[in-house]
């Protein structure tokens, strides 16, 4: 893993833009700090999510054509904390479904946490939690005849651009079989001054989560950036539909990573780009389905029509 992260890191601050994968935002303190954003006030898409499966349960479970005397996998990849997912847990528990819950994480802290928390709310859950790489896993249990329902929330997808993401769906159902499902969570296109705070809160918890990225650089790459010569800057357009954040260089100024045995030099005003959000419509989403094995067979939506989840079905 530290390997990966050397190499990420030296690729994309050699690059022109600079840029840091986000993934790497997730160590122990990320994972506080991210939680902490999911319950901003500014930051509508928790609440949005959490209201579809809080009075939608049994709507998303009639819309995924599950039977309770069929056993099937719950799989959620990138599961966090998974404050969303006890929601419907506690609705096919109720239901008496037959099933296993299988959560997918980078983050083994939020997996052992997220588990922990399990046995304490509902321990009726079987829960097998794996750590690494959505596919990787996804490919050890490729095999299993039984029914899989995959959850990919919280518009996790929107950290990817069109094109990736349509690459992402199309390896996606080709782990999957036929008939199974994704209950795909996507952030709706909307005004900027709804969207930009989510990314931009008065705390600066945003902040806070975009700065730690050099700080795991400097803590696991032995590096020196200085937090306080790095300034959080987000963008948005409701034209473009797209959230970016950057941390912007507020000096000229040269940075050493020993790790990597490089200097990296910032000019005053240069950004690096850490984190892209997409947002979407019906229009954007089926362009992205596009040559992959998904049809879009049901949508839900909270009540200010924020946030909607997508029933997706793996044709033959």
């Amino acid at each position: 893993m530290i390997n990966q992260f050397k190499e990420d890191v030296n690729k994309g601050l050699s690059s022109s833009p600079k840029f840091l994968s986000s993934r790497y935002f997730y160590d122990k303190i990320g994972d506080k700090l991210f939680v902490d954003i999911m319950n901003m006030p500014e930051y509508y898409l928790t609440d949005a999510e959490h209201e579809i499966f809080t009075e939608k349960s049994a709507e998303i479970i009639k819309a995924l054509e599950l039977n309770p005397s069929v056993y099937f996998e719950l799989i959620e990849l990138g599961a966090g904390d998974g404050t969303k997912t006890k929601e419907l847990l506690k609705e096919l528990v109720s239901g008496n479904f037959k099933f296993d819950y299988m959560p997918i994480d980078i983050s083994q802290n939020a997996l052992d946490n997220l588990e922990q928390s399990l046995n304490d709310e509902i321990p009726e859950v079987s829960v097998s939690r794996k750590q690494g790489d959505y596919f990787r896993v996804l490919d050890s249990i490729k095999h299993s005849n039984h029914p899989k329902v995959v959850l990919f929330l919280g518009s996790n997808m929107g950290n990817l651009l069109d094109k990736e993401a349509n690459e992402f769906l199309y390896r996606l159902g080709a782990s999957l079989n036929t008939d199974d499902k994704l209950l795909l969570g996507v952030d709706l296109i909307k005004s900027e001054d709804i969207v930009l705070p989510a990314y931009d809160d008065a705390n600066g918890i945003t902040a806070k989560f975009n700065l730690n990225l050099l700080h795991r650089i400097n803590k696991e790459l032995d590096a020196n950036f200085d937090l306080t010569a790095f300034e959080h800057q987000p963008e948005y357009t409701e034209e473009e539909g797209i959230a970016k954040s950057y941390l912007v260089s507020l000096v000229k100024q040269h940075v050493e990573i020993k790790s990597i045995g490089k200097t990296f030099q910032f000019e005053a005003g240069e950004k690096i780009h850490t984190e892209i959000s997409r947002k979407y419509n019906s229009a954007i989403l089926e362009k992205i389905l596009l040559k992959t094995d998904f049809e879009i067979t049901g949508k839900l939506t909270d009540s200010r029509n924020y946030f909607a989840d997508f029933i997706l079905r793996k044709s033959e």
